[in-house]
């Protein structure tokens, strides 16, 4: 399978840089087709512009300067997005990816506009792979605002058809390091099996 893999992470020596490295194995090892898309290594801009947000119903001019993430993203089977939740959401550089990204004329059609229409019908599958330094308990108070961005919202703009999967790894501020591990090898498996 064609798979987008977006990391959103500044430090190369993280945990989820360990992550990442097991996750990409366990895809070659199963011969998944995969092109990462790491956001910071990349120097994305996550900032909508004034000129852009002008523009963003205009899909003769929204995606200009986009085109290569585009193309990345409407040929992808299946979407894996890793992050770590900051403040209980997504960090700034993921959520100004799909600002940007989650467009008319890219993920909806939005002609009608009381009948808008999800376009990213490619993508069978979202896979989120994500870690809190909260517990989880605190992120349920918080009603998880990453987890419904992956299960839900992602989720619509493929007309509602993708499977997903949450992998999430609550107070890793806190937990083990055979529980790091443990949690590298559930995911690694995970993805291994994807099909």
């Amino acid at each position: 399978m064609r798979i987008l893999y977006i990391y959103c992470h500044p430090l190369p020596e993280s945990f989820h840089a360990g992550i990442r490295a097991k996750a990409l194995e366990a895809l070659a090892s199963a011969g998944h087709e995969v092109d990462l898309l790491d956001l910071y290594a990349e120097k994305f801009d996550p900032v909508l512009s004034e000129d852009a947000r002008r523009h963003y119903h205009d899909t003769s001019r929204n995606q200009i300067g986009l085109e290569n993430y585009i193309a990345r993203l409407t040929k992808a089977d299946v979407l894996i997005v890793q992050f770590p939740t900051w403040c209980f959401g997504l960090p700034a550089m993921l959520k100004g990816f799909l600002d940007r990204m989650i467009m008319p004329g890219v993920a909806f059609d939005i002609t009608d506009p009381a009948h808008v229409r999800p376009m990213l019908g490619n993508i069978k599958r979202i896979v989120g792979i994500v870690t809190y330094g909260r517990p989880r308990y605190m992120a349920w108070w918080m009603s998880d605002p990453p987890r419904k961005i992956v299960r839900r919202y992602l989720r619509w703009f493929t007309g509602g058809r993708a499977r997903t999967d949450y992998h999430a790894l609550y107070h890793l501020n806190v937990v083990t390091e055979a529980q790091r591990l443990a949690f590298m090898d559930r995911v690694a498996g995970a993805l291994k099996a994807l099909t």
